[in-house]
């Protein structure tokens, strides 16, 4: 079966509590483009984080969700000199946290930073084709611009509400010679 490959760029994923505390009381998300996922998009708008080494900017994702969770890349945690796990989305008990900033105020998250493992949504349908079930290890092949690389422990995750994806972050992305969206088997 043929996946379309995206890149995820480091991101956030703010709690509505979080919202209010860094864009002022009563904020709301506003959409800026859809993403691949249904009902998921980029938001206008971009939060700082910070550790005590370093810290960049990063766009948010939404909807808001019920924790506060930052997404980075093996490189990022360099940069930010923090070290976290590689993790499944919303999987955050002992991960690390740092500092956010938003124009109207800072949020201390004691917990909430991984990098996300890369992973393929499917719809039910999706994966009855592939022959795959929810939380399935699988691997994905991808061949571009001369780099081929196999993916290895790419989780499948199944949902009627997800379209069929796969995510990788931009470090993956680099080390395959992907210069955006490509297809992978």
């Amino acid at each position: 079966m043929k996946v379309m490959v995206e890149i995820s760029a480091h991101h956030a994923h703010l709690s509505q509590k979080d919202l209010e505390i860094l864009f002022g009381e009563g904020a709301k998300l506003t959409p800026k483009k859809d993403l691949s996922q249904p009902g998921q998009f980029a938001c206008e708008g971009k939060i700082e984080v910070s550790s005590p080494k370093g810290s960049m900017k990063m766009s948010i994702l939404g909807p808001t969700r019920p924790e506060t969770q930052v997404e980075v890349s093996l490189t990022d945690l360099r940069k930010l000199g923090i070290s976290a796990p590689i993790r499944e989305s919303a999987d955050l008990d002992g991960s690390p946290g740092l500092l956010i900033k938003g124009p109207a105020g800072e949020v201390q998250l004691d917990k909430g930073v991984i990098v996300a493992k890369r992973h393929i949504h499917m719809h039910p349908d999706d994966a009855k084709e592939a022959g795959v079930e929810d939380k399935q290890i699988v691997s994905v092949k991808l061949d571009y611009n001369g780099r081929g690389l196999t993916f290895g422990d790419v989780v499948v995750r199944v949902s009627p509400s997800y379209a069929l994806a796969m995510h990788i972050d931009t470090d993956e992305a680099n080390a395959a010679g992907l210069p955006g969206t490509a297809e992978g088997g």
